[in-house]
């Protein structure tokens, strides 16, 4: 036993079995992800049961059941809940009925011995709103100005009908306020700073002033056409609506403009709900958000991630390249680099948290402020720089991982052979242009090694962007089609600061908490998308100079 266990034998298994069980609980972890976040949107059959009040009284209920549990008899008694039966546990169900707009919470909880009969009529209809979530019910009339137009026609037919109208007429005012009337206001705005930059220079002559009205009184023109097109399409889309009861029997009139959808999910086959859960999965991932982020989808949030990440890569790898090339190469090694060395490695370890203040005073408030003094004094007392971006997280974060890049870079200089150094400067080659054309291309798989480091951590961080950026909701992209096309003082939202907000500072805990692991799910997979590129091309740098390295 003795010479079993000097031999290293028994360690070596007991890694294996860290490593295994590491594996195991990530893959679970994952799996239990998934299983949450992307049951979310599998279209889930409408029931409509009898139950008993605590009055005696029977009512119908309607909605999609999210859950059940077993409470204590005792836990309900105390909150004054009247349980039938005598068992010690209690089978409730977690209803989500909807209509918030109309009988308040969507989200209920039922007991099961309470449940009467429970039925899945075919024709029981969810509808997806614009605003207040889910609507659920049957349909009964499909109006047009007023007018019942569903006597000559199928119901469904006809809804589905002006439902495609309604929807066109939608994305035809979304492009008209978001793209062309933002690009006028845009433009206004330039022209306005302009305008002021020529008063602050002592340059505005008349010829200058009007050529800039002429400019607005353009673009003004081209405002009041898009605003009579406007006001003719939200004419146009209010005309429509359909009628729908609801569980207590109540006739509900719905506007088709509030309206993105509508399913028959107890009438649809899996084919049909497979189709429409690949449509809600794209919505999610395409779509912006709505009420309050626990609906709708996070294409911002994912847009202001990989262009965070992007950003903050481009930044940190010059850095951290540098830094790294002097303390190796050219630095004199004694205490002050070693001690140098010392500080580098001592950064990783800093609380991300004391990034963000950093960020905060340092970019924000010192670097933005002057620049926005000495470049951009027309738009004062407004900031430009001097306010939270997407410039300044990027930074924070490159700053925030420039150690990770710095160590590893300078492991990879330490791995190149000295011999290959003396062989290219004996060639006549200088230490520049042998650093430059032998040295770092051999060491570039290391710098990529750094840079996937550097990825992992810096998408999943958040607490220094609420310091130096990230917001809840974001009016625009920082990327669009108004020059200069990338706007790096704006804020952006992110993925990692949407699980966050979703998931502690929503009103609707339960309708947030599937959005909170579809969030953190693709979370991590644009995480490992990241890094799998930049694993890619660290493998083919590794393959090209792998001759050169033997």
């Amino acid at each position: 036993m003795r010479g079993w266990f000097n031999s290293g034998a028994p360690w070596i298994w007991l890694n294996a079995a860290a490593v295994s069980a590491s594996l195991i609980m990530v893959a679970g972890l994952l799996g239990l992800i998934a299983l949450r976040g992307l049951g979310h949107f599998w279209p889930t059959d409408i029931v409509e049961m009898d139950y008993r009040k605590a009055d005696d009284q029977i009512v119908r209920l309607i909605g999609e059941i999210r859950g059940h549990e077993d409470v204590p008899r005792e836990r309900l008694v105390a909150a004054g809940v009247s349980v039938p039966g005598d068992s010690e546990l209690v089978r409730r169900v977690q209803l989500k009925s909807g209509n918030r707009d109309v009988v308040g919470l969507d989200f209920n909880w039922v007991l099961g011995p309470d449940i009467i009969a429970e039925r899945y009529p075919e024709d029981l209809v969810v509808i997806e709103r614009r605003e207040w979530g889910n609507f659920y019910g049957y349909l009964r009339e499909v109006h047009e100005n007023g007018i019942n137009v569903t006597d000559t026609a199928p119901l469904w037919d006809v809804l589905n009908e002006h439902l495609g109208r309604a929807r066109k007429i939608a994305d035809e005012i979304r492009v008209i306020e978001r793209d062309e009337i933002g690009a006028i206001n845009y433009k206004l705005e330039r022209l306005r700073l302009d305008q002021r930059r020529l008063e602050l220079e002592g340059k505005a002559d008349t010829e200058a002033l009007a050529r800039i009205a002429a400019q607005e009184a353009a673009l003004q023109l081209q405002y009041e056409s898009h605003q009579k097109r406007l006001i003719a399409l939200y004419q146009d889309i209010q005309r429509d609506s359909v009628t729908v009861e609801i569980q207590d029997g109540r006739v509900v009139e719905l506007p088709l403009s509030k309206v993105i959808h509508v399913l028959r999910p107890n009438a649809m086959g899996v084919g049909d709900k497979l189709l429409a859960y690949m449509k809600n999965v794209w919505a999610f991932i395409s779509d912006d958000p709505r009420e309050a982020n626990t609906e709708g989808g996070i294409f911002p949030a994912i847009f202001g991630t990989v262009l965070m990440v992007i950003l903050m890569s481009i930044f940190v790898t010059p850095f951290g390249v540098i830094a790294a090339v002097y303390l190796r190469e050219y630095a004199k090694q004694g205490p002050i680099t070693r001690i140098i060395r010392i500080a580098v490695n001592n950064l990783a370890g800093v609380p991300s948290i004391v990034y963000g203040v950093f960020g905060l005073g340092f970019f924000v408030y010192f670097l933005g402020g002057n620049i926005d003094q000495l470049f951009y004094p027309e738009a004062q007392p407004a900031p430009i720089f001097g306010t939270p971006g997407i410039l300044w997280a990027s930074l924070t974060l490159a700053l925030l991982t420039v150690p990770v890049v710095i160590v590893a870079t300078e492991e990879g200089l330490a791995r190149i052979p000295s011999a290959i150094r003396e062989g290219s400067l004996s060639l006549g080659a200088t230490k520049a242009e042998t650093l430059w054309r032998t040295v770092l291309p051999m060491a570039s798989p290391a710098m990529m090694t750094g840079l996937i480091l550097a990825v992992a951590r810096a998408a999943g961080e958040v607490a220094p962007l609420m310091l130096v950026g990230v917001v809840k909701l974001a009016p625009t992209l920082p990327l669009d089609g108004n020059a200069p096309f990338l706007h790096l003082d704006r804020k952006f939202m992110h993925l990692g600061f949407h699980i966050y907000d979703v998931g502690f500072q929503s009103p609707n805990v339960e309708a947030a908490r599937p959005v909170v692991y579809a969030t953190a799910l693709l979370l991590v997979l644009v995480i490992v998308a990241l890094n799998i590129t930049a694993i890619s091309i660290r493998n083919h740098l590794r393959e090209k100079y792998r001759a050169l390295d033997n």
